[in-house]
């Protein structure tokens, strides 16, 4: 219920709240906050609104093979008609999120807490960060603003989704492995509504620690993610893959080598060596990165905050970061023939 420009939970305890994208992390977390008892609407476009709409439920298939269906309470692609919630959670792509910007002020009020939990940079990332580089924003992430100027930083808790999950054709999503969801203030100070989203997690069954440096959790997820995933889109090989091969370890690694530099010279710090990073990543096994998950279904991939954002960092801070942007051009390359599928299959639609 809205009073006012206050959000106030339920009679018994539940939380309103909104998830934009009902991609696999999205239907992950929809799924379980549903369980624990709170409100959950989903916003996405109408033929994933649609899908869900036809059977009515969330299905997810847990890591060890049992699935289970919840109903939503509300699954739409109208933001004008979904109401005020007390938390909304981005879980849409990075590119996607210039699209899905506007119609955030119609699912939020003042005091309503947006949490972001997109692969790789950030469009926020350099907002109220003090560095000796002066810049403000990451031209490539936010090139018109129109983040900057839709969404308050004040609101924003940044989060790192660690669970690995895949959405299947019929739309049911396999919860593979993960449960972890560190979260933290912009600014690294602890307030009641982090407390209240990480107890929100901690309801849902995952694991979420609050940190003082949301930033560095950021690299650290990055640090593995950009190589990993583009080399992935590159070979359609999977995680485990990668990371046994010789060759391709090595290219990884020395690729997180030039991502540590970057990140460092932004004041992040990595609690973990490459070696131990990538074998993590090993461990995961044999699945799909979220890039190769999106070549395989003909989307557009998220260069821009894995890569390009990364990339442009490196320029603002004067470092070189040859292997990157090689792995970068080809990946581009090949988004590029991804893109031009997609609008010759559009020409080609009755």
């Amino acid at each position: 219920m809205r009073v006012g420009n206050s959000v106030f939970l339920g009679d018994n305890g539940a939380m309103r709240i909104a998830i934009v994208g009902a991609g696999a992390m999205g239907t992950l977390l929809g799924h379980r906050f549903c369980k624990a008892g709170h409100e959950v609407t989903l916003l996405d476009r109408p033929g994933r609104v649609a899908q869900i709409q036809s059977t009515g439920s969330l299905f997810v298939i847990g890591p060890g093979g049992t699935g289970s269906a919840v109903r939503p309470t509300s699954v739409t692609a109208d933001y004008s008609t979904a109401g005020i919630h007390d938390v909304v959670i981005l879980a849409t792509k990075s590119q996607d999120l210039p699209s899905v910007a506007e119609g955030l002020s119609d699912i939020t009020a003042s005091d309503s807490t947006i949490v972001t939990i997109q692969n790789g940079i950030p469009w926020w990332y350099l907002q109220g960060l003090q560095s000796d580089f002066g810049s403000s924003r990451i031209p490539c992430l936010d090139p018109d603003r129109q983040l900057e100027r839709v969404i308050d930083s004040s609101q924003i808790v940044g989060c790192v989704a660690y669970p690995a999950a895949m959405m299947e054709s019929n739309g049911r999503v396999h919860h593979v492995e993960g449960d972890r969801f560190p979260i933290g203030e912009l600014d690294g100070s602890v307030k009641q509504r982090t407390q209240r989203i990480a107890g929100l997690f901690e309801e849902a069954g995952f694991k979420s620690r609050i940190i003082d440096d949301i930033r560095s959790e950021i690299w650290l997820k990055a640090w593995g993610a950009t190589p990993i995933n583009s080399i992935s889109a590159l070979t359609r090989a999977t995680m485990e893959e990668i990371c046994s091969f010789a060759d391709t370890r090595k290219l990884v690694e020395q690729t997180m080598r030039e991502i540590q530099e970057i990140a460092e010279a932004f004041g992040a710090t990595f609690r973990h060596s490459i070696e131990r990073r990538v074998d993590a990543a090993r461990a995961v096994g044999a699945h799909k990165t979220s890039m190769l998950q999106d070549v395989e279904s003909g989307r557009t991939l998220e260069l821009d905050a894995l890569m390009l954002a990364v990339l442009q960092l490196a320029d603002i801070a004067g470092k070189e970061a040859p292997t990157l942007k090689n792995l970068y051009a080809c990946t581009a390359l090949l988004n590029n023939g991804l893109l031009s599928k997609r609008q010759r299959d559009k020409v080609d639609e009755p």
